[in-house]
């Protein structure tokens, strides 16, 4: 397999780190960087300039990673819980604060990842860029009702990424881009909504995540699956 090069946003949360690993423990990858709030070159979800300045680093020869172009691009950013604000049960719940901020988060910072990362993925080759998503987001799939703003900024997600790609399969044909359901997994976002017992190590929904993008075929839109390969209805 010819080297490449990933880049993972959100690298330090539970399934971020895990792709971030992934990416390390292959032999082919020749450069993984994982970017964060945390990381040395660091990006805010909320503030696009930040996003700006980092992707200005790749871009530039004399940057320190050099010019790159890369084959994987993971958006691993997204809360549940903002501001101390959980998931809302009941219509009565909703506020307009909340509702915001859920988009600011889940919606608009991925958007903005997106106009500034897209640049960055091989043209003329295969690539991937790769977004989490949630089945909660699927309109179709709603059965239960409930979790207002967190469903809604997440079908939101999915629109920005469907129409997005769109656009961009025009000079990348050859690129896929996807929403990702990653499963139950072990991490903050989920620890107050189920056991530790009933969720997956955030290592083995990476390689699951992995094993479903390689199979994925290019066809100039975006597609939203799950862990088990299983397309879900937008």
């Amino acid at each position: 397999m010819s080297p490449y090069q990933a880049l993972v946003l959100g690298a330090s949360g539970a399934i971020g780190s895990a792709f971030v690993s992934h990416f390390q423990n292959d032999e082919a990858c020749a450069l993984v960087v994982g970017l964060s709030r945390q990381s040395e070159l660091h990006f805010d979800l909320e503030n696009e300039d930040s996003m700006a300045q980092c992707a200005a680093q790749f871009k530039s020869a004399t940057g320190p990673y050099g010019e790159c172009q890369f084959k994987w691009i993971i958006d691993a950013t997204g809360a549940l819980t903002i501001d101390g604000q959980g998931p809302e049960k009941r219509l009565e719940a909703l506020n307009a604060k909340q509702l915001l901020r859920q988009f600011e988060v889940n919606a608009v910072g991925p958007a903005l990842l997106m106009k500034h990362f897209f640049p960055l993925l091989l043209i003329q080759e295969r690539s991937c860029y790769a977004t989490l998503s949630a089945r909660v987001g699927s309109i179709q799939d709603n059965l239960k009702g409930g979790w207002y703003g967190y469903r809604a900024a997440k079908a939101a997600r999915n629109m920005l990424l469907q129409t997005a790609a769109i656009e961009a399969a025009r000079k990348r044909p050859q690129c896929v881009f996807a929403a990702l359901q990653p499963g139950t997994v072990q991490s903050k976002l989920s620890s107050g909504f189920v056991s530790a017992e009933n969720a997956m190590l955030p290592e083995e929904s990476a390689s699951k995540l992995m094993a479903v993008l390689s199979g994925l075929k290019p066809n100039g839109h975006a597609q939203f699956v799950d862990h088990a390969g299983q397309l879900i209805p937008w």
